[in-house]
């Protein structure tokens, strides 16, 4: 203890004991020594002496560890005071420049909005998980021939599988049909499935109502079942328990409902009714050749891999094959997840869009980040100051990045908005082949990602002037105003320019090659009129549809009064629309020259349809004649061929008279009559894969076991020259002539047709050509500014300019030279950097027809469209610089 007793020797006294004791000299941080000597300091200054007051002041603390927890304690609460106050202050500095905070606000919004609308495609198609239990477990089951890797399934080779196959805990077949309901209520015509005992358990989707189809039910003499969507459930017994045993008249049959599905069900398309499998059609069922529209669902087996199940099925199908030759050989069986099948190609367009959604972004954060450097080079002054008082680089910078995330923050809430109202309109632009429309909407995880966009965006945007703030000489400031931080300034704005002017590029360019793409379609001769032509679908009564003969007989008495009605030139029957993709595929072969193998064998594409076909459509008879009244099942089988097929097999002979014989068909061998031209049939922009070859079977010649299966699903087409709701309002009176049961439904123009076979391409060019007119417009407002901002800074230059002569002609064009320079070096890395990603959209062979993805003229028209813009955006700062006048400027200089 020393002997002088005054304060200060006795408080280094206690410090010095301190460092002594506890040997942490080195280790003490500023803070922490701070705590204890202020502490020491207030208990020697109560009368303690220095011993006491240290050891005060160690169990105050709890000794150093506790004391250095506190000062971590207090620091961290020393940091969100300082970050409420960086809020305060940044909504304190927005408020105060209300223009620059709604054009980012704006900007941003645009730009997130975007992103969040095609995310929240993105993440209900392809990246939400199917909505059944333990959806990774669910596999599709196919069969596969030489000619197509997936083909639907024979029913018979099904229940072999199920019979045969241990790599899965259930599996299910089903089958899509439409279905006429006549009680209770009103008639109508409803979307429907066949399915196999089991359905909806195999899923893991548990019925609202009721139960699934036992294995007794699902048998071909099995008891009228029904199992009911909840949309029906509630439009037709009120949501009612008691719905389940009452009957519901389907197809002319009373059948028992046994339960309900549960709400928003779907699977490969809606349905409001489902029936057992094992009660349809006969002819498809019974045949071990046919394969219609029947596919396979499992689950797998909990230690089963998806590899382990295809080489069972693979070892079970090569017995069936050498089992039933006739029928199977060549035929495989093949398995894939169950939702890689569902979304199909849709995810590669979707994530297309999502990139230029993100280009989009991208420009929009550019045009932000613009305004930010020119607000930050306005506020120069106020970071030297701010400097110059004592605050530290990153003060300045996270005090600029508060703003920038308060900005984006407040862009994102303003973009979710604006996602949420658009949805209406993406959604009624969204083509009806993508899957999985139904989970489309703003949910969790799309707000989710909206707030994590919003916070990078608001770092991207704001890091490069918080950097260049944070970087000021105060007194270079204080003293030149910033003029040359401001210059830097104006460098980074041209940067972000061309930047700019070359996404803008890319989008115009992808939107431009969609666009020439779907006027090559429109221009596409499908081989028939489509000019006035109505389409329609009838649900026959089925009182008048009880054998075949009777059938034929209320088909043929229908079709007839729709041809007396005035105005119509001509109406038939037909059993697939060209454009629609429909219709069956067959074997073939030419003679008596049958293959070994029917999988093998080449494929047509075949069209059951009546005599007054070809003038309904105007398709062209180029040899020989079609189908008439005469040809039926009382007279020899008859068919005809299309010109590309008459090319194929017949080069250098004449069809006419050769035979046809159809696999699997009871008809044949049957005799080419006739040549007609060739028709589109899978879009106008027809795949490779697609078959070429197509033929025509009269349907008034389909046998017995046929006619339930092609007529229920014929559809009308008629060729008028009256207006749709004229024609239709005489139809529906000569339809209902036979009974008021029965509902006419699926009503289209071949226009309507023709328009949605370019749905795929249509759907795309609509949101890049949406996307590139947003970023063409930010690009516009984006180079007006930094030429605007350009002339303001060289006010003094122009002015010196002028006073030694300089014509305003000249001064005009100095200005708009420099935007053009911006405006050029941004379209030379936008076309080197479109033509790399030409390759990746030349991929997605589905969205181009007609155009190389690097097309001279899309390029060069869009070159001209941005370089024009660029001018216009330039006009007006350029007129502004002509007027300066040298004496003001020179005075203020």
């Amino acid at each position: 203890m020393p002997a002088d007793n005054s304060f200060w020797n006795k408080f280094s006294y206690s410090i010095r004991a301190l460092f002594r004791r506890e040997k942490v000299e080195t280790e003490l941080d500023s803070e922490v020594r701070f705590h204890l000597e202020a502490q020491i300091e207030a208990n020697i200054r109560a009368g303690m002496s220095p011993d006491a007051a240290l050891q005060s002041a160690m169990r105050q603390f709890g000794g150093i560890e506790l004391a250095k927890e506190e000062c971590r304690d207090e620091r961290g609460t020393q940091f969100l005071e300082q970050l409420w106050q960086d809020v305060r202050f940044g909504l304190r500095m927005l408020r105060k420049n209300p223009g620059f905070t709604a054009v980012a606000i704006l900007t941003l919004a645009l730009g997130i909005g975007a992103n969040t609308a095609i995310f929240s495609v993105v993440e209900g198609v392809v990246l939400a998980p199917l909505p059944y239990s333990q959806p990774d477990r669910l596999v599709m089951i196919w069969e596969s021939n030489p000619r197509f890797p997936r083909v639907y399934i024979s029913y018979l080779n099904f229940l072999d599988w199920q019979r045969s196959a241990h790599s899965f805990q259930q599996m299910t077949a089903f089958r899509a049909l439409g279905f006429d309901i006549t009680n209770p209520g009103a008639p109508e015509h409803l979307d429907g499935k066949e399915i196999s005992a089991g359905f909806f358990s195999t899923l893991g989707s548990k019925l609202t109502l009721g139960r699934d189809f036992s294995i007794q039910e699902d048998q071909h003499d099995g008891p009228p079942v029904i199992i009911i969507s909840d949309r029906l459930w509630r439009n037709r017994f009120d949501a009612s328990t008691a719905a389940l045993g009452k009957s519901l008249t389907l197809n002319g049959v009373d059948s028992t409902i046994v339960g309900v599905a549960p709400p928003d069900f779907h699977l490969e398309g809606d349905a409001d009714v489902f029936t057992p499998l094992a009660q349809g059609d006969p002819v498809v069922l019974n045949n071990r050749g046919s394969h219609d529209g029947i596919l396979s669902i499992a689950r797998l087996q909990p230690d089963v891999s998806i590899s382990q199940a295809r080489a069972e099925m693979a070892a079970i199908q090569s017995g069936l094959d050498q089992l039933y030759p006739e029928a199977n050989k060549d035929l495989g069986a093949g398995i894939d997840p169950l939702k890689q099948l569902i979304v199909g190609n849709a995810g590669g367009t979707l994530l297309l869009l999502l990139g230029a959604a993100g280009l989009v972004l991208l420009i929009a954060c550019a045009n932000v980040a613009n305004l930010v450097l020119a607000r930050s080079a306005a506020r120069m002054r106020e970071f030297a100051i701010r400097a110059a008082l004592g605050a530290s680089r990153a003060r300045v910078t996270r005090q600029l990045l508060t703003e920038a995330v308060i900005l984006s923050l407040a862009g994102g809430i303003m973009g979710v908005a604006i996602a949420n109202w658009g949805m209406h309109a993406l959604l009624a632009a969204v083509p009806s082949t993508l899957p999985r429309t139904e989970n489309i909407h703003v949910n969790l995880v799309v707000l989710f990602f909206t707030l994590a966009t919003s916070i990078a965006i608001g770092i991207l945007f704001s890091l490069a002037p918080a950097l260049k703030s944070s970087k000021t000489d105060p007194q270079a400031a204080l003293k030149e105003g910033g003029r040359g931080s401001t210059r830097a300034h104006h460098r980074a704005q041209s940067i972000l320019v061309i930047v700019q002017m070359a996404l803008t590029l890319v989008l115009l360019v992808a939107a431009g090659l969609l666009l020439r793409t779907i006027r090559h379609l429109w221009d596409i001769n499908a081989g028939f009129d489509t000019e006035n032509v109505i389409t329609f679908r009838v649900g026959v009564s089925h009182s008048l549809t009880k054998t075949a003969q009777t059938t034929r007989i209320a088909y043929q008495q229908l079709i007839e009064r729709i041809r007396e009605i005035p105005g119509v030139s001509a109406a038939e029957f037909d059993d697939a629309l060209p454009l629609s993709g429909q219709g069956g595929t067959i074997p073939f072969w030419i003679g008596s020259q049958r293959p070994a193998s029917l999988q093998a064998a080449p494929r047509l594409a075949i069209f059951v349809t009546g005599p007054d076909y070809l003038q309904a459509m105007k398709i062209p008879l180029l040899r020989g004649r079609f189908f008439n009244s005469q040809d039926t099942t009382k007279s020899p089988c008859v068919f005809v061929i299309d010109s590309v097929f008459a090319r194929m097999y017949f080069p250098t002979s004449d069809p006419i008279g050769q035979t046809i014989t159809a696999g699997f068909a009871p008809a044949g061998p049957c005799r080419i009559v006739g040549v007609v031209g060739h028709v589109s049939n899978f879009g106008l922009a027809e795949a490779p894969t697609s078959i070429q070859n197509q033929g025509y079977f009269p349907l008034y010649q389909d046998p017995d076991e046929w006619v339930q299966e092609e007529y229920s699903g014929a559809v009308v087409i008629v060729r008028t020259s009256l207006n749709t709701a004229s024609v239709m309002s005489a139809i529906k009176t000569a339809v209902q002539v036979a009974g008021a049961d029965q509902p006419i439904y699926d009503v289209r123009t071949m226009r309507e047709i023709v328009s949605q076979s370019m749905s795929s391409q249509r759907f795309p060019m609509i949101l890049l050509g949406a996307f590139a007119g947003l970023a063409l417009l930010l690009a516009s407002v984006g180079i007006y500014g930094v030429i605007s901002y350009s002339v303001t800074l060289r006010v003094q230059e122009i002015g010196i300019r002028m006073a030694l002569g300089a014509e305003k002609r000249n001064i005009f064009r100095m200005v708009i030279g420099q935007g053009l320079q911006l405006a050029i070096l941004g379209l030379t890395i936008g076309a080197v950097t479109a033509l790399i990603l030409a390759r990746l959209l030349s991929s997605f062979s589905q969205l181009l027809y007609g155009i190389s993805a690097s097309d001279p003229l899309t390029f060069t028209a869009v070159s001209f469209l941005l370089t024009c813009v660029a001018i216009f955006a330039c006009y007006i700062p350029a007129r502004r610089a002509t007027r300066v006048d040298p004496m003001m400027a020179l005075r203020n200089e």
